[in-house]
């Protein structure tokens, strides 16, 4: 008989800090940002450290950012790793701006000048951000960003990288799946709709991750912490959901208008928008 688990959801905030923000799992971490990042040899990590995920600024005006996780390797990199749930409007903005707290805190104080002394060779600042939505204008996957010249498209500066992972593109199925890469982003999409273990996962790092999303293994207070993100996760999808249906609503019924004033008949608008005739009538009258 097969066994039937239940696995958290990683898209939730209680979810993605379980697997990839513990210290018992910073294997768990290293493994997947080697992979993602596609680090080798001696330019792979080797170790990680945690760090407080609540950046301010130096004046009192200046925003906070809070990432989900913030972390440096034994080189003194330094990563910020998210999972962005909602598109936002300035989200390319957003994840720049956030980096820029990881290249500031960098400067050294000299506490007996009392002033910061800085010569400004920076360690390497690399931003993640699996994305829950797509940017729409491709089917790409993901989007690897460094510094470049125009001019021949030679990388310029290698020390300032933003990885952004279009989650939604990704549509592989488990018996199409080509390597270790494929198999992290199918399992970040999947883990919670899965029953049981694939064949094809039970690998040590991937028998971690299934170990530590197992529901049945979670304390009483994390079991109530995380039904508590789930619920928030599901209602901001929900939310989406229907602010995105009113947006169709009302790019109809501007459709409908502009017909309207062109002289078009109620069954022609029924057929470019599929409203009713009576909805039709009804914007007739508003207007």
């Amino acid at each position: 008989m097969v066994k039937t688990y239940y696995f958290i959801n990683p898209y939730t905030d209680f979810g993605f800090k379980k697997i990839f923000g513990e210290e018992i799992n910073k294997d768990i971490l290293i493994d997947f940002l080697n992979t993602l990042l596609d680090l080798k040899d001696e330019k792979c990590i080797k170790n990680i450290q945690y760090l407080k995920n609540e950046h301010l600024g130096k004046y009192e005006t200046d925003r906070k950012a809070i990432v989900d996780i913030y972390c440096e390797t034994e080189n003194n990199e330094k990563f910020i790793v998210e999972m962005q749930k909602a598109r936002q409007q300035f989200f390319k903005d957003r994840t720049l701006f956030y980096a820029s707290f990881l290249i500031q805190q960098q400067a050294k104080k000299d506490n007996k000048k009392k002033k910061f002394v800085w010569d400004y060779e920076l360690k390497g600042v690399y931003s993640v951000a699996l994305m829950d939505f797509s940017f729409g204008n491709s089917d790409k996957i993901q989007h690897d960003i460094m510094l470049k010249d125009v001019n021949d498209n030679s990388i310029f500066y290698e020390k300032l990288r933003f990885i952004y992972v279009e989650m939604p593109n990704f549509n592989k199925k488990i018996e199409e799946l080509e390597n270790h890469y494929e198999k992290w982003l199918y399992l970040l999409k999947n883990l919670s709709n899965l029953a049981e273990i694939p064949q094809s996962f039970k690998e040590e790092i991937f028998m971690k991750v299934f170990d530590t999303a197992n529901e049945a293994k979670l304390t009483s207070q994390d079991r109530l912490a995380y039904q508590k993100s789930l619920q928030d996760y599901r209602d901001l999808h929900n939310s989406l959901k229907t602010s995105f249906q009113d947006g169709k609503i009302e790019e109809k019924k501007q459709v409908t208008i502009n017909a309207i004033k062109e002289g078009c008949t109620n069954e022609f608008i029924s057929k470019i928008t599929s409203l009713t005739i009576k909805q039709i009538e009804q914007i007739r009258k508003e207007i």
